[in-house]
């Protein structure tokens, strides 16, 4: 039977770069692109694979049930991709239930939809791409395992335990074949400028101030994006159902050296004297329940399916700064609001 894989907020910025990997490495699946363009969804990151033959943009929320089944069984789907999320901490604290509408009860209608049209589960696979952020906060030493107990700490990383919880849930109660991912942050072409990484690049470019929460001394472990689509390609392949995967970069900073590597770098490449950029690093009030450390343990997806990092961060925050220098009209676009009218201009008269 061909493949007809549905992967949901494939517009956003992650789900862009999964979408393309997909079309372009398998001309035999059918990829189907499930957005409802919220403000991060952005079709201008899919403008070399809109006309491929094997791909399709559904337009559909994931709160929508009656869509969600309509496309179910128009496209025949056989398996899912799930990516569709709310994924800023900060959003989450100023309005959680965005996110409990989203992550929660979207994700249990994508199950539901999947759980009703799939008649033979033993064919289909619904992975569910998470976070690292569900473990919680690292105070030591120590690395985030697969089986490292949930104690998620803010809105958004409740909402992502509570959906991982229905995934398994699911999968135990009906017998959905099911696989899990947890991955630590990502950075690369394409990221919404209200990210670390990118909000630098746009503000130094722009003389505007940097804002660091408290001290800058909250440790990420960072993974570029391309290789994050990558491990999603070789577990969706050659991941065990019912199982959990790790996916991290081994490439632990803290917040402040990262901002400071972005000033020195990205002086040299606007020609401003060296130090002109950090000048503009304001300390702001810390967010919340802000999680000191993540840092993920990716042993297990590197020993039993082959995958580890292709880029050492050097190389991966080089490419990110010259993507975002060179694509200019991406960012104004993105950062005047001007991106949300490509959908009506290309696609309403399809």
């Amino acid at each position: 039977m061909k493949k007809s894989i549905l992967i949901t907020g494939g517009a956003g910025f992650i789900g862009c770069h999964v979408v393309k990997r997909f079309v372009q490495k398998y001309p035999e699946y059918r990829i189907i692109n499930l957005d409802a363009l919220t403000y991060a969804g952005n079709l201008e990151n899919l403008k070399e694979v809109e006309d491929a033959t094997n791909y399709q943009f559904a337009k559909v929320d994931i709160l929508d049930e009656e869509n969600l089944e309509r496309v179910f069984r128009d496209y025949q789907i056989t398996d899912v991709i799930h990516l569709a999320a709310e994924s800023h901490v900060d959003r989450s604290i100023t309005d959680p239930l965005a996110f409990v509408k989203t992550n929660v009860i979207g994700t249990v209608n994508l199950l539901n939809a999947a759980k009703s049209y799939w008649k033979d589960y033993d064919n289909h696979l619904f992975y569910h791409v998470s976070t690292d952020e569900v473990y919680g906060s690292l105070h030591d030493d120590s690395f985030f395992l697969e089986t490292t107990p949930y104690d998620p700490q803010s809105p958004y990383s409740a909402s992502k335990a509570s959906s991982d919880h229905f995934v398994r849930a699911y999968a135990n109660t009906y017998k959905l074949k099911t696989v899990i991912s947890n991955c630590s942050n990502n950075y690369g072409p394409n990221q919404f400028p209200e990210k670390l990484i990118p909000l630098c690049i746009n503000n130094i470019r722009n003389n505007k101030p940097l804002p660091i929460y408290g001290k800058g001394e909250n440790v990420r472990d960072w993974l570029y994006v391309e290789d994050h689509a990558a491990a999603i390609d070789v577990v969706f392949h050659k991941g065990k159902s019912g199982e959990t995967y790790n996916i991290g970069g081994f490439n632990e900073w803290k917040n402040i050296d990262i901002v400071k590597t972005l000033c020195a770098k990205m002086d040299q490449k606007l020609g401003r004297e060296h130090g002109t950029s950090e000048k503009l690093i304001t300390y702001v009030t810390d967010r919340a329940g802000h999680d000191l450390r993540y840092a993920i343990d990716a042993t297990k997806i590197q020993q039993e399916l082959g995958w580890e990092p292709s880029l050492q961060f050097e190389e991966g925050i080089e490419k990110t700064i010259y993507w975002y220098i060179e694509n200019e009209e991406w960012l104004n676009n993105v950062t005047s609001g001007n991106y949300q009218q490509y959908y009506d201009t290309h696609y309403t008269e399809r």
